[in-house]
């Protein structure tokens, strides 16, 4: 299966990329194994997404929770907590 990831704000800047298409291993399957197999990738991916509370996400534009599952999704955005103004 492969994933289009989107990336915002600090994240994007410490991997050092907006987006990229990946194809995680079979075993993934929620968006917490995902920014854990991408976290292994070691670099800014582990500086990026090592702390989870610090991150959300979003499978096809619909924020989620760390355990939603990822099968049959075309798109998640991993950023940094929004907040309003």
């Amino acid at each position: 299966m492969t994933l289009d990831l989107v990336y915002f704000a600090w994240v994007r800047e410490a991997i050092g990329k907006d987006g990229e298409s990946v194809e995680p291993p079979e075993d993934v399957a929620t968006v917490f194994e995902l920014i854990v197999w991408l976290a292994g990738r070691g670099g800014g991916y582990a500086e990026a997404l090592g702390q989870l509370d610090r991150l959300r996400a979003a499978v096809d534009q619909r924020f989620v929770a760390m355990d939603a599952p990822i099968a049959g999704a075309k798109e998640i955005a991993i950023f940094p907590p929004v907040t309003g103004g």
